[in-house]
């Protein structure tokens, strides 16, 4: 993480759109979105008891941005790949210190009352413990010579893969018989997360061309901008409110259609590169 930070010079109008997209817009314009469709609009056709559930849900869905899935849609996209590792990295670190604040802040001016010292250890447990046992794994590597570190990067890469398949077959595992019984609930859900992606990528797509910033960093750009770190969303929502609360089932819709909409945000970025150099 410490070395892809060192490049941030580098690539600095490009994260200065990312970073602006992630802390300053996503997390808030995703809590207005909840409170408009779930609390208002579509509160007819919702629980009533788990409104404000699925309202902290979301809020948690979008709190950080995503810091794995975006290597692929980097990849996917060509990408500049010391961009991307630069970006993640710098949010990792920023993770850190916004993620809690963020969430309490957006929670209570939702009225959603929550433990900190929860919210503070979820902060702990799934961002602050993985990077120190990374960075100790890292140098202790590095000791042994650069060849071995990527010896085992490369060995880890299809393991990293694969515990991702298998915690998103865990969460379906889970949560799959209420996804089934609540369809309605589901796809009403799927709307403002949906609608918070394809804004959020289109802006900084936009801004990073408005910028003058270079194809192959507006891509990834994009993409981080419009990411969720659903692990982490998921993991807290459980930690807060239950295994069985409406804001687990808020953060598992998020990673329902996260894929796809990805996906689809990939096909429009790299069809759209002639009209995006043509600035």
């Amino acid at each position: 993480m410490i070395s892809g930070i060192g490049q941030v010079k580098a690539h600095w109008r490009g994260i200065g759109v990312t970073l602006f997209i992630n802390w300053l817009v996503k997390p808030f314009s995703m809590a207005l979105l909840g409170w408009l469709f779930i609390r208002y609009l579509f509160a007819p056709w919702l629980p009533t008891d788990q409104l404000d559930s699925y309202i902290a849900g979301l809020i948690l869905l979008a709190a950080a941005p995503c810091t794995a899935m975006v290597f692929v849609w980097s990849r996917l996209t060509n990408g500049d790949p010391y961009f991307t590792l630069s970006q993640v990295a710098l949010n990792d670190a920023i993770m850190i210190f916004a993620f809690a604040p963020i969430v309490g802040l957006l929670l209570g001016l939702s009225s959603i009352i929550v433990p900190w010292a929860t919210l503070l250890t979820s902060v702990v447990l799934y961002i602050v413990v993985p990077v120190i046992l990374a960075q100790l794994w890292r140098k202790a590597l590095l000791r042994k010579g650069q060849a071995a570190f990527d010896n085992a990067l490369t060995k880890i890469g299809p393991w990293s893969m694969a515990a991702l398949l298998a915690t998103l077959v865990l969460l379906f595992a889970f949560q799959g018989e209420a996804i089934l019984q609540q369809p309605l609930v589901i796809a009403l859900l799927a709307v403002p997360i949906l609608i918070q992606v394809l804004f959020n990528s289109a802006l900084a797509y936009g801004l990073n061309r408005l910028v003058g910033e270079k194809h192959n960093i507006a891509c990834p750009s994009s993409l981080i901008g419009a990411s969720n770190f659903f692990e982490l969303a998921v993991a807290a929502a459980i930690s807060l409110f239950g295994f069985h609360s409406g804001a687990a089932l808020a953060t598992v819709v998020g990673v329902l259609i996260e894929v796809p909409v990805m996906l689809l945000v990939v096909r429009v970025v790299n069809r759209s590169k002639g009209w995006y150099e043509r600035a």
